[in-house]
Protein backbone atom coordinates (compact mmCIF):
# COMPACT_ATOMS: atom_id res chain seq x y z
CA UNK A 1 0.00 0.00 0.00
CA UNK A 2 1.28 3.12 -1.07
CA UNK A 3 1.98 5.77 1.79
CA UNK A 4 -0.45 8.76 0.44
CA UNK A 5 -3.08 5.78 0.08
CA UNK A 6 -2.82 5.08 3.71
CA UNK A 7 -2.69 8.46 4.96
CA UNK A 8 -5.15 10.47 3.02
CA UNK A 9 -8.07 7.83 3.43
CA UNK A 10 -10.93 7.19 1.05
CA UNK A 11 -13.25 10.09 0.75
CA UNK A 12 -15.92 11.56 -1.45
CA UNK A 13 -18.79 9.05 -2.34
CA UNK A 14 -21.32 11.56 -0.66
CA UNK A 15 -23.63 10.86 -3.85
CA UNK A 16 -24.45 8.17 -2.15
CA UNK A 17 -25.44 9.05 1.16
CA UNK A 18 -29.13 9.39 1.99
CA UNK A 19 -28.59 13.13 3.20
CA UNK A 20 -27.25 14.45 -0.29
CA UNK A 21 -29.70 13.00 -2.01
CA UNK A 22 -32.67 14.47 -0.14
CA UNK A 23 -31.05 17.43 0.35
CA UNK A 24 -30.46 17.75 -3.32
CA UNK A 25 -34.13 17.24 -3.63
CA UNK A 26 -35.15 19.75 -1.47
CA UNK A 27 -32.82 22.50 -3.67
CA UNK A 28 -34.60 20.97 -6.59
CA UNK A 29 -38.09 21.78 -5.20
CA UNK A 30 -37.20 25.40 -3.61
CA UNK A 31 -35.74 26.46 -6.79
CA UNK A 32 -38.88 25.29 -8.63
CA UNK A 33 -41.03 26.62 -5.30
CA UNK A 34 -39.07 30.18 -5.92
CA UNK A 35 -39.61 30.02 -9.33
CA UNK A 36 -43.25 29.44 -8.69
CA UNK A 37 -44.41 31.11 -5.41
CA UNK A 38 -41.84 34.19 -4.87
CA UNK A 39 -41.58 37.43 -6.15
CA UNK A 40 -38.50 37.47 -8.54
CA UNK A 41 -36.98 40.66 -6.59
CA UNK A 42 -37.70 39.10 -3.51
CA UNK A 43 -35.64 39.36 -0.31
CA UNK A 44 -36.54 36.28 0.40
CA UNK A 45 -35.77 34.07 -3.37
CA UNK A 46 -32.42 35.64 -2.76
CA UNK A 47 -32.20 33.94 0.98
CA UNK A 48 -34.15 30.50 -0.05
CA UNK A 49 -32.41 29.12 -3.14
CA UNK A 50 -28.76 29.51 -1.41
CA UNK A 51 -29.65 28.05 1.52
CA UNK A 52 -30.92 25.32 -0.24
CA UNK A 53 -27.94 25.11 -2.50
CA UNK A 54 -25.72 25.68 0.88
CA UNK A 55 -27.33 22.48 2.19
CA UNK A 56 -26.36 20.25 -0.67
CA UNK A 57 -23.00 21.64 -1.63
CA UNK A 58 -21.68 21.54 2.42
CA UNK A 59 -22.40 18.38 2.06
CA UNK A 60 -20.18 17.28 -1.43
CA UNK A 61 -17.48 19.43 0.44
CA UNK A 62 -17.61 18.14 3.59
CA UNK A 63 -17.11 14.59 2.23
CA UNK A 64 -14.57 15.65 -0.09
CA UNK A 65 -13.04 17.47 2.14
CA UNK A 66 -12.68 14.15 4.60
CA UNK A 67 -9.91 12.33 3.54
CA UNK A 68 -7.33 14.89 5.44
CA UNK A 69 -9.33 17.12 7.41
CA UNK A 70 -12.16 15.16 9.79
CA UNK A 71 -12.88 18.29 11.13
CA UNK A 72 -13.66 19.98 7.86
CA UNK A 73 -16.25 17.41 7.41
CA UNK A 74 -17.88 17.86 10.47
CA UNK A 75 -18.29 21.65 10.00
CA UNK A 76 -19.43 21.77 6.78
CA UNK A 77 -21.81 18.73 7.82
CA UNK A 78 -22.92 21.11 10.19
CA UNK A 79 -23.00 23.98 8.13
CA UNK A 80 -25.35 21.99 6.02
CA UNK A 81 -27.80 21.40 8.13
CA UNK A 82 -27.76 24.82 9.56
CA UNK A 83 -28.75 26.38 6.07
CA UNK A 84 -31.49 23.87 6.12
CA UNK A 85 -32.81 25.31 9.31
CA UNK A 86 -32.95 28.78 7.68
CA UNK A 87 -34.89 27.24 4.47
CA UNK A 88 -37.11 25.59 7.22
CA UNK A 89 -37.99 29.25 8.88
CA UNK A 90 -37.94 30.56 5.49
CA UNK A 91 -40.96 28.16 4.50
CA UNK A 92 -42.57 28.14 7.88
CA UNK A 93 -42.93 32.14 7.25
CA UNK A 94 -44.16 31.49 3.87
CA UNK A 95 -46.84 29.86 5.16
CA UNK A 96 -47.35 31.97 8.37
CA UNK A 97 -47.49 35.20 6.13
CA UNK A 98 -50.20 34.27 3.74
CA UNK A 99 -52.21 31.96 6.64
CA UNK A 100 -51.96 29.16 4.89
CA UNK A 101 -52.04 25.89 7.15
CA UNK A 102 -48.60 24.09 8.05
CA UNK A 103 -48.96 20.33 8.82
CA UNK A 104 -48.52 19.32 12.16
CA UNK A 105 -46.44 16.26 12.99
CA UNK A 106 -49.15 13.67 13.12
CA UNK A 107 -50.18 14.66 9.90
CA UNK A 108 -50.60 11.90 7.47
CA UNK A 109 -49.91 13.53 4.52
CA UNK A 110 -46.57 14.38 5.81
CA UNK A 111 -46.12 10.09 5.80
CA UNK A 112 -48.07 9.85 3.04
CA UNK A 113 -44.76 11.74 0.93
CA UNK A 114 -41.78 9.91 2.90
CA UNK A 115 -43.55 6.77 2.16
CA UNK A 116 -44.00 7.60 -1.58
CA UNK A 117 -40.06 8.02 -1.69
CA UNK A 118 -40.01 10.56 -4.16
CA UNK A 119 -36.38 10.99 -6.17
CA UNK A 120 -37.21 13.98 -8.37
CA UNK A 121 -39.23 17.12 -8.06
CA UNK A 122 -41.70 15.84 -11.16
CA UNK A 123 -42.73 13.04 -8.64
CA UNK A 124 -43.04 15.63 -5.89
CA UNK A 125 -45.63 17.19 -8.34
CA UNK A 126 -47.44 13.80 -9.05
CA UNK A 127 -47.80 13.60 -5.68
CA UNK A 128 -49.13 16.90 -4.81
CA UNK A 129 -51.44 17.12 -7.61
CA UNK A 130 -53.04 13.10 -6.29
CA UNK A 131 -53.21 14.61 -2.83
CA UNK A 132 -55.14 17.77 -4.21
CA UNK A 133 -57.38 15.86 -6.09
CA UNK A 134 -57.69 13.28 -3.01
CA UNK A 135 -58.79 16.38 -0.61
CA UNK A 136 -60.43 18.30 -2.97
CA UNK A 137 -63.39 15.21 -3.67
CA UNK A 138 -62.85 14.12 -0.12
CA UNK A 139 -63.72 17.45 1.83
CA UNK A 140 -65.44 18.78 -2.10
CA UNK A 141 -63.18 22.26 -1.57
CA UNK A 142 -60.56 23.56 -2.74
CA UNK A 143 -58.66 25.16 0.70
CA UNK A 144 -55.34 23.25 -0.02
CA UNK A 145 -53.62 25.25 -2.19
CA UNK A 146 -50.62 24.00 -4.30
CA UNK A 147 -48.49 26.39 -2.47
CA UNK A 148 -49.47 25.10 0.48
CA UNK A 149 -48.80 21.65 -0.42
CA UNK A 150 -45.10 22.50 -1.84
CA UNK A 151 -44.42 24.36 1.03
CA UNK A 152 -45.12 21.57 3.58
CA UNK A 153 -43.56 19.06 0.97
CA UNK A 154 -40.72 20.96 1.38
CA UNK A 155 -40.47 21.54 5.30
CA UNK A 156 -40.96 17.48 5.28
CA UNK A 157 -37.65 16.76 3.22
CA UNK A 158 -36.12 19.12 5.16
CA UNK A 159 -37.39 17.67 8.33
CA UNK A 160 -36.13 14.08 6.83
CA UNK A 161 -32.45 15.65 5.54
CA UNK A 162 -32.21 17.38 8.81
CA UNK A 163 -32.56 13.91 10.76
CA UNK A 164 -30.35 12.32 8.49
CA UNK A 165 -27.68 15.22 8.88
CA UNK A 166 -27.85 14.53 12.89
CA UNK A 167 -27.52 11.38 12.86
CA UNK A 168 -24.09 11.26 10.04
CA UNK A 169 -22.76 14.26 12.66
CA UNK A 170 -22.97 12.22 15.77
CA UNK A 171 -21.24 9.22 13.50
CA UNK A 172 -17.79 11.83 12.52
CA UNK A 173 -18.04 12.48 16.02
CA UNK A 174 -17.71 8.66 17.17
CA UNK A 175 -15.41 7.94 14.66
CA UNK A 176 -13.27 11.22 15.20
CA UNK A 177 -13.27 10.34 18.59
CA UNK A 178 -12.31 7.21 18.76
CA UNK A 179 -9.84 7.11 15.65
CA UNK A 180 -8.50 11.11 15.61
CA UNK A 181 -7.86 12.78 12.54
CA UNK A 182 -5.28 13.38 9.85
CA UNK A 183 -2.72 14.83 12.56
CA UNK A 184 -3.13 11.55 14.21
CA UNK A 185 -2.92 9.39 11.49
CA UNK A 186 0.38 10.88 10.10
CA UNK A 187 2.35 10.27 13.74
CA UNK A 188 0.74 6.72 13.63
CA UNK A 189 1.96 6.40 10.42
CA UNK A 190 5.35 8.25 11.08
CA UNK A 191 5.54 5.89 13.82
CA UNK A 192 5.26 2.84 12.20
CA UNK A 193 7.54 4.23 9.67
CA UNK A 194 10.45 4.97 12.39
CA UNK A 195 10.06 1.49 14.11
CA UNK A 196 9.86 -0.48 10.69
CA UNK A 197 13.73 0.74 9.76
Amino acid sequence: MDFMDTLIEKHGGYRKLKSFQIAQLVYDLTVRFCDRYIEKKSRTLDQMVPAARSGVQNIAEGSQASGASKKTELKLTNVARASLEELRLDYEDFLRQRKLSQWPKGDPRRQDLVDSKPATVDEIARWAFELKTKFTLSTKSTTSTYEEIAANAALVLIAVASALLSRQLSSLENKFLEEGGFTERLYRLRSQNRESR
